[in-house]
């Protein structure tokens, strides 16, 4: 696929790019402007795909990785994946291009946007994999990527924290994902994500399924901040404001709604998959909704604004699986129009929270505070930040003439379907749904009326501000001002959208439905219907709400701090954190002794067990060779000089006693025709006892241990049992069979490893990649290692906030 090559090519020429540009010339020209070719170059790309996706087709690309595992790097481009794709994209170019604005030719440029980069592409290969597990290292890679990017002013405590709180919750979603792409697998018999859904009715009965769709959920729910995990995602906003408006609006914490919707014809007729995404969706966007309302600062109230729109977003996609419970017919079309909404909203969303970001980072900018009680009164002085925040602000509280409005109509005609539906229980409980949103759309009103009206009107509080204000320059208001008007753009030509864009993602939300049957015209004035009239009621309500605000604001003193879920992070990360504490305290004693035993302890228990648990302690030995009289001899002699070597009262003695043991080792070489090995064991046995007596002039005093009976008691036991275990283990091993044969791989060396020799085969396929394995871990030690000594604190950056 050209468009693959095409991005790995362009994003690996970004990256030298940045390298070379920033440490030659780190405060000349914005770096920010070559970057911006490479989101802007496959944003068209991109869009040179839609009328094939338009048309039906989609496209494949595979390029093998270890195809013996049926691991490859399968990239899949269909509907669904490429409305992701150009979001990544179309935003990724405006928030570059906001951040030449933004962050100054001072700023680590170099650093912010190789780790832009980096997530831009791990984002990419999320929504592009079709194998899983290809899937999961990309989906790894937007966890670790996002932690860079947040943790970027790392001189700041609550930026670090606030990397760690993200990094944590979204990684262990992310490792719960993973076991349930492995029980997928063990379904299913293939790693293909195209091959499951078409098979998936020969599985939906395994007993695995269930819990598989678990584990996969929780990884969604995590990502995409869904309650009760959306904790994380207000403390991510301290990161810089172009990174807030690309991963936490835009991007990352929609990869849980890609999963969800890519997951959709999988489980997506199960009653299960409806209750999980539809109930924990309707529920977070409640909770943000209602924790937006009591924020003061303009970021943290965008942080649960978002919170609540994921939220609105994941019950649409709950509510639109209904379809999949039976198969197609006309009642289905009623429920596959709640997927289809959830689409159209999932890029109304894009277009209006992240010309908020923007401009509430314009603000930030500008004035060095986002406290709303310290603004007010700047609608003459920034008119056309004003302006655009009007446009973001009445979308997403779902008024005319902007696109939020379409998406939240279509939303009220999803949740007043479901109410009617008379399976999965939803005669009883399927009324909260309306009415949770109805009260959660009313609570959105409110908090965007206060962002307008609290930042823009009112008094000019010039003494509360850091900076004189002034409207902010043209160039970073390029940005927002473009996504604004895509905001009203969608609203007059929503078909567009719909026709091109939505309905070949709908193809692939639900394969087996009639492609006619899954495109909705939208139309901006839809009759004086129920939904129309429950949106009158929001005004009229949510005006009411905001105007009369501070006589209910004391709701929220029934919800403190001391019981919300950030507390109950706090606590848990505390109590792990002292509780590690404690016991690596026990047994990090600082004495060898006592690691020694740990070591031989672990090694009685498990082997010791493994053998009584697979029972091979049984052994037989009448059919061995005889023992010769010099094999008695030698074993003898070694023997002897085992325990000659505890009386030692010299350190010479005991070397010279302990090389006897190895000399003895070849000599048993020598008799059982292994001259070879014999000659390797005397070499170094050889090299060694000069090493030893090399180093013996500056070895400490040998002296005994004053150790108490006890203590000898307890060695002498570990010991005893050590080498019973041995002993067993080298007598076991002629009868026990815990494995087949291994002469068809000597066989088979040539074809499977491309050798006749097998041992040179092992030598260089197994031992090659242990090996690099090993300089791998070396490599990070290093990188460790220089990390603490050369990358210290500069002199100006002594004054950390810890």
């Amino acid at each position: 696929m050209v468009f693959v090559l095409t991005t790995i090519i362009i994003l690996c020429l970004a990256v030298a790019l940045i390298q070379l540009r920033h440490k030659r010339n780190p405060t000349t020209v914005h770096i920010g402007w070559f970057i911006l070719l490479v989101p802007a170059t496959l944003f068209i790309l991109l869009t040179s795909y839609i009328p094939q996706m338009a048309n039906g087709k989609t496209l494949l690309f595979t390029m093998n990785w270890i195809p013996s595992y049926d691991i490859n790097f399968t990239f899949y481009l269909d509907g669904l994946s490429i409305i992701f794709g150009l979001i990544i994209t179309g935003i990724g170019a405006l928030v570059t291009l906001y951040s030449i604005y933004y962050l100054s030719t001072n700023e680590a440029l170099g650093r912010f946007y190789t780790y832009l980069l980096m997530f831009m592409a791990s984002m990419l290969g999320v929504v592009f994999s079709d194998n899983m597990m290809v899937l999961y290292v990309f989906w790894e890679l937007t966890s670790i990527s996002s932690f860079l990017l947040i943790a970027f002013w790392y001189q700041r405590k609550k930026s670090r924290q606030g990397a760690q709180k993200a990094m944590l919750i979204t990684i262990t979603g992310g490792m719960s994902m993973l076991a349930g792409f492995l029980m997928l697998y063990g379904i299913s018999g293939t790693f293909s994500i195209r091959e499951i859904v078409s098979e998936i009715a020969l599985y939906s009965d395994h007993d695995l399924f269930l819990p598989a769709m678990l584990l996969i959920l929780l990884g969604a729910f995590t990502k995409s901040a869904q309650f009760p995990f959306h904790i994380w995602l207000p403390d991510a906003m301290e990161a810089p404001t172009p990174v807030s408006a690309y991963l936490h609006s835009a991007t990352m914490v929609k990869a849980g709604i890609y999963l969800v919707a890519r997951f959709t014809p999988v489980f997506g007729g199960e009653e299960t998959w409806f209750w999980l995404v539809s109930g924990v969706g309707i529920v977070t966007l409640f909770w943000g909704s209602f924790q937006a309302v009591r924020q003061t600062d303009l970021k943290a109230l965008l942080a649960y604004s978002t919170v609540s729109q994921l939220g609105m977003i994941m019950s649409m996609f709950g509510i639109g699986s209904v379809a999949l419970h039976t198969d197609y017919s006309g009642e289905s079309v009623l429920y596959t129009q709640a997927a289809f909404a959830a689409l159209f909203h999932l890029v109304n969303h894009s277009t209006f929270k992240g010309a908020l970001f923007m401009v509430v980072g314009i603000i930030d900018h500008r004035m060095g505070t986002r406290d709303i009680r310290r603004l007010g009164g700047l609608m003459a002085l920034m008119p056309v930040t004003f302006t655009i925040t009007c446009i973001g602000s009445f979308s997403m509280a779902g008024l005319p003439p902007f696109n939020g409005f379409l998406s939240k109509e279509m939303f009220f005609t999803a949740v007043l379907n479901i109410s009617h539906f008379d399976v999965f229980s939803l005669e009883t409980w399927g009324i909260l749904f309306p009415v949770i949103a109805w009260t959660a759309s009313v609570l959105t009103f409110v908090y965007c009326m206060i962002i307008v009206f609290k930042t823009f009107f009112g008094p000019y509080q010039m003494k509360k501000l850091e900076h004189p204000v002034h409207e902010t320059p043209s160039g970073m208001l390029i940005a927002p001002g473009t996504l604004a008007l895509f905001v009203i753009g969608i609203f007059f030509f929503p078909n567009l959208l719909g026709d091109y864009v939505l309905h070949p993602a709908m193809n692939s939300i639900f394969p087996t439905f009639p492609s006619s049957e899954l495109t909705v015209h939208i139309a901006a004035f839809h009759g004086f219907n129920t939904e129309l009239l429950m949106t009158f009621g929001i005004v009229i309500v949510g005006t009411l709400l905001y105007v009369f605000f501070r006589y209910w604001k004391g709701v929220y003193k029934l919800f403190p701090e001391k019981w919300s879920f950030n507390t109950l992070y706090n606590f848990i990360l505390d109590q792990l954190e002292k509780t590690s504490n404690t016991v690596t305290n026990l047994y990090m004693t600082g004495y060898l002794r006592d690691y020694m035993t740990y070591i031989y302890l672990f090694f009685i228990i498990a082997t010791g067990g493994a053998l009584i648990y697979t029972k091979t302690f049984l052994f037989e030995i009448t059919g061995n060779a005889p023992i010769t009289i010099f094999e008695w001899i030698i074993a003898m002699v070694m023997m002897a000089a085992a325990i000659a070597i505890l009386f030692a009262h010299s350190r010479l003695t005991a070397i010279l006693l302990n090389s006897a043991l190895g000399y003895g080792i070849a000599m048993f070489f020598v008799i059982l025709r292994a001259p070879d090995l014999a000659l390797t064991q005397t070499v170094i046995e050889t090299v060694t006892t000069v090493l030893f007596l090399a180093a013996y002039y500056f070895l400490p005093e040998w002296k005994k241990e004053n150790t108490t009976r006890k203590i000898k008691g307890i060695n002498l036991l570990i010991s005893v049992c050590v080498g019973i275990v041995f002993t067993v283990v080298a007598l076991a091993v002629q009868n026990g069979k815990l494995f087949g044969a291994i002469s068809g791989f000597y066989e088979n060396a040539k074809e499977l490893a491309g050798g006749k020799n097998i041992v040179n085969t092992i030598l260089g396929d197994f031992r090659a990649f242990d090996t690099m394995l090993e300089v791998v871990v070396l490599l990070i030690a290093g990188i460790g290692v220089y990390s603490f000594t050369k990358l210290k604190a500069k002199k100006e950056e002594k004054q950390l906030e810890d």
